[in-house]
């Protein structure tokens, strides 16, 4: 790891102008994938703006939603009794993402700020990484490509988003809440990451010196029954091969409304639009959950090491269908 230096400021004013100020600088919170990056010299910032001390963590319980403070961390936040209550598939993700000790380090807004999982993006060595170094090329699409997108991709990038947590965020359609040296603005999940397209380094809509204060989490309706289900190769700590978050608003058996999320799939985490669609006033029915997986994996892009992923994907996203639709009739 190379030097650089270190500051604590006292207030988040403070630091989003320190960060601002200096392209080089960075912030510093949970530190578990951004330090790992350090060492292997992925990233070489000249400066570090610890922001563990700023007022950005705690939860706060509204009459329609959530609010969560980005420094609070995943271990908190699963602990949640309301959470427990209205949105069990976030606790099951936030349990399913990460080990204890992970958990108990890794913090929300930097859990949705993780880097990409493509072992080239990682690996400086490797010189075509078009993420790490634009218009150098994409070593994954001529190499190992198993745990890499099939959705959302282009080109230049394949690189997948791993967040557990962010596939029921993406499904229920956060706020996240920034704050820049021009103020605070709100951006829904659903348009804060950026598809690679031609431009893979630039993976969301902040702008530098931004920096997540809030996720604003909306509560399901009372009633509503969600369920998130992670596909990967073993059972102990490990990112996903294929994931589905699904939440279901059920009138007897047809389904009144349907919030999906994928993930394992996606260059970012993935709202399935389309498959909510085939779903919205259908019948609780496998047949019905078959045509909803085969329009959420409509227009994938595959690879031969990612070729399997698409049944992958559609068997996950009925199984996790059938458990919510059985649990709510």
């Amino acid at each position: 790891m190379r030097p650089f230096e270190y500051v604590r400021p006292a207030e988040t004013e403070q630091a989003v102008a320190a960060v601002t100020a200096d392209p080089r600088t960075s912030f510093l919170a949970g530190g578990t994938t951004q330090l790992d990056l350090m060492k292997d010299g992925v990233l070489e910032p000249d400066q570090l703006v610890d922001i563990t001390r700023l007022p950005l963590k705690g939860i706060m319980h509204a009459d329609s939603a959530v609010h969560v403070g980005a420094l609070t961390t995943m271990e908190e936040l699963a602990a949640d009794p309301l959470l427990r209550e209205r949105l069990p598939f976030v606790r099951e993700a936030l349990l399913l993402g990460a080990s204890t000790q992970l958990r108990n380090m890794a913090t929300i807004g930097g859990n949705l700020l993780q880097r990409a999982r493509c072992r080239y993006f990682r690996d400086p060595t490797v010189a075509a990484c078009n993420k790490r170094s634009p218009g150098s090329g994409c070593a994954a699409i001529h190499g190992i490509q198993r745990m890499h997108a099939i959705l959302g991709t282009s080109d230049q990038c394949i690189a997948l988003h791993a967040s557990d947590v962010a596939v029921p965020f993406v499904a229920l359609n956060v706020t996240v809440h920034i704050q820049g040296a021009d103020g605070p603005r709100a951006v829904p999940l659903t348009q804060f990451y950026r598809e690679p397209g031609t431009t893979p380094h630039i993976e969301n809509v902040l702008n530098h010196g931004e920096l997540i204060t809030e996720v604003e989490i909306p509560l399901l309706p009372e009633g509503v029954r969600s369920h998130y289900l992670k596909v990967r190769d073993r059972v102990s700590y490990e990112f996903a091969l294929t994931s589905a978050g699904v939440a279901l608003h059920m009138d007897g058996d047809t389904i009144r409304e349907a919030r999906i999320g994928l993930g394992g799939v996606g260059t970012v985490p993935w709202r399935a639009w389309k498959a909510e669609d085939v779903l919205r006033g259908a019948t609780a029915s496998t047949e019905n959950f078959r045509a909803a997986a085969e329009a959420a994996l409509e227009g994938a892009r595959t690879l031969p090491g990612t070729a399997f992923k698409v049944e992958l994907a559609e068997r996950t996203l009925v199984r996790t269908l059938e458990t919510v639709a059985g649990a709510s009739s």
